[in-house]
């Protein structure tokens, strides 16, 4: 029987040396003779089919070199037939060969009104642009929403609905209807898909029409003659900007540019601080491959319309005024972790403004303490995270502010402005599954009669975090009923207890009772065109004595209550082109809401629905 043979280097050596002739005797040696070494045997390269000797590298083949003396030029492409006129670019190649066909309502396919090839300026000689790199965007979104809902509702205080409406407070169940439309447009220069567009334009217009319909009268209107109902329209600017490239400063593309105009701006990660579009100038930039960038400008803020929440550009633009300079490192402090630091400087200056909204109701100043007009100079200085360390996905935020508020609505005295806040939330995926952990605190003020402020405020937030608008704390806007007129406790799509007039129209406000909160999340991705969500936190206010104040009460405990929630999201199509969502959440209220918010017949758990169709093309 026969054994195979392993042929290693040492084996092969071994079978070299047994060919070799035998040896001569030294008696019979001649002249020593130093021959040159051998050529070492040819290897087979694949001594096993399909498999290759480690670390052995082919010869290259030879270089290929071509002489074409007396060429002439290639013909241009008019000397061909039509049916071989050379594709003018590589867009326009899938087309040419019959695979696709342009349709301008496709959004799944390659369309030239998003931006998939660019613009042939042959076709659009009325747009003054030049070359082949021009492209069009056009978007829309649709966006409807049907929210039914309870929250606390003061009784009218001139009349009522209903002749048995005496109390303090009177039915709570109310629900909203708004459509929202926008459209925008894009003209932009520049192989986006891999480096920043050279020149940008961009135009995006909202409309928005609500209905809502609540239990009490002066809740919408404030004269009470006015129905317990409203219906409103409203059109807003969201976009006008123009955005220039100055240079690129390697060969990665890193960039400085401008941008001017009415533009989006996130002060951080998940929109705790300034999450708004404003007017304003931004100038911004990468280095490094990308990993480190860079962020300062101004802007101007706009007013808003109270009921749709959109830039009433038409009006004069506020006394208040959004400095910032913020910079981000990738793999800082700690790889797979980016790192901001974040400064921002708002001067506000409506000290002599006094503003009513649409509804009759007065936001400048609020209607607390002693009903004067404020400025103040408020410094905002934070680090922010997002990233992961290890499995665990991690965001953070820490800010302090301080400065100065010229009159303090308490005392009619300067006071100096010193709050803290900080939010964390961390998570861990398991297959289609995420867990997540969140924390926050805003620092609550202890004494509104003293020289300090200590309630911390944002500037413009919009939080994506605790549940985000599935929760009923971030999502509802809980009215301040006694103790103060047309002020809320927090405002919609917010999680601070600031005791504004109104998060759009409103000043910030440093005398606030503050906000601790604690929860924990889940989602599952069930398919990847449906996801389920569920959300529980537990709410308190850092401090009550503002409230105490305000109220003339001696005592109010801390405890908001606990805020459940969930949400189903379908996606039909695993785009975010078609998005139905419905949620739904409850406030469980704790000693303190009941203590701010009780009255006969009043329930202690109140609920939101949110209904919610995102069409997008």
């Amino acid at each position: 029987m026969t054994l195979p043979i392993a042929f290693g280097p040492m084996a092969i050596a071994l079978a070299a040396q047994a060919e070799l002739p035998p040896a001569t005797p030294p008696a019979e040696q001649g002249p020593v003779v130093v021959a040159e070494p051998a050529e070492p045997p040819a290897v087979d390269n694949e001594i096993i089919e399909g498999r290759r000797r480690p670390d052995y590298t082919e010869p290259l083949p030879e270089e290929v070199t071509q002489t074409n003396v007396g060429a002439v030029r290639a013909p241009p492409p008019e000397a061909f037939p039509v049916d071989q006129v050379p594709v003018p670019d590589r867009w326009r190649l899938i087309e040419s060969l019959g695979v696709v066909k342009e349709r301008w309502w496709d959004p799944y396919n390659q369309n030239t009104y998003k931006g998939d090839r660019p613009i042939n300026p042959d076709k659009v000689p009325w747009l003054p642009i030049t070359g082949d790199d021009w492209f069009f965007i056009v978007n829309a979104v649709s966006d409807t929403v049907f929210e039914p809902r309870t929250f606390p509702i003061p009784v009218g205080v001139q009349t009522t609905e209903r002749p048995d409406s005496i109390d303090v407070f009177g039915k709570d169940a109310s629900y909203v209807l708004s459509q929202t439309f926008i459209v925008g447009a894009a003209l932009l220069k520049g192989s986006t898909a891999y480096k920043p567009p050279d020149v940008e334009y961009r135009v995006t217009l909202a409309g928005n029409i609500n209905y809502v319909d609540v239990p009490e009268r002066r809740v919408l209107f404030v004269e009470p003659s006015k129905p317990s109902h409203r219906f409103d329209h409203f059109v807003g600017v969201q976009e006008a900007f123009f955005d220039y490239h100055f240079r690129n400063v390697s060969d990665r593309y890193d960039f400085d540019s401008v941008r001017i105009g009415i533009q989006p701006f996130q002060a951080d990660f998940r929109g705790f601080l300034f999450n708004d579009n404003q007017l304003g100038i931004r100038f911004f930039g990468t280095r490094d491959n990308n990993r480190f960038q860079y962020n300062f400008g101004g802007f101007w803020r706009l007013e808003k319309d109270t009921n749709s929440g959109l830039n009433a550009v038409l009006q004069t633009p506020r006394d208040d005024y959004v400095f910032y300079v913020n910079a981000y490192r990738q793999d800082f402090l700690i790889p797979a972790l980016t790192s901001q630091l974040t400064f921002v400087w708002n001067a506000n200056r409506e000290a002599q403004d006094v503003q009513i909204d649409d509804n009759g109701f007065p936001v400048r100043p609020a209607l607390l303490g002693s009903l004067r007009g404020r400025d103040y100079d408020v410094f905002y200085l934070g680090y922010n995270a997002d990233g992961r360390i290890g499995r665990i996905n991690l965001t953070g935020s820490a800010y302090y502010a301080f400065g100065e508020d010229r009159n303090s609505f308490f005392t009619d005295e300067r006071a100096d402005i010193s709050a803290y806040f900080a939010a964390l939330e961390a998570s861990y995926d398991r297959d289609w599954m995420r867990f997540r952990l969140s924390a926050a605190y805003a620092s609550g003020d202890s004494d509104p009669y003293d020289d300090v402020e200590n309630g911390y405020d944002a500037i413009f937030e919009n939080p994506v975090f605790a549940g985000a608008d599935t929760s009923y704390w971030i999502r509802q806007t809980i009215p301040f009923a006694g103790g103060g007129r047309a002020i809320s406790v927090n405002g919609r799509n917010g999680i601070l207890n600031s005791l504004r007039s109104s998060k759009e129209q409103g000043q910030s406000n440093f005398n606030n009772p503050g906000l601790m909160l604690v929860g924990a999340g889940a989602d599952f991705d069930i398919t990847p065109e449906f996801r389920l969500s569920a959300n529980a936190n537990h709410l308190w206010f850092e401090n009550t004595a503002t409230l105490q104040a305000l109220r003339n009460e001696g005592s109010i405990p801390k405890a908001i209550g606990w805020d459940l929630s969930a949400a189903a999201i379908w996606r039909p199509k695993a785009t975010q082109n078609i998005v139905f969502r419905l949620s739904g959440a409850a406030l469980v209220s704790g000693s303190g809401f009941e203590d701010l918010f009780t009255a006969l017949d009043t329930p202690g758990t109140y609920y939101s629905v949110l209904a919610n169709v995102v069409l997008t093309y």
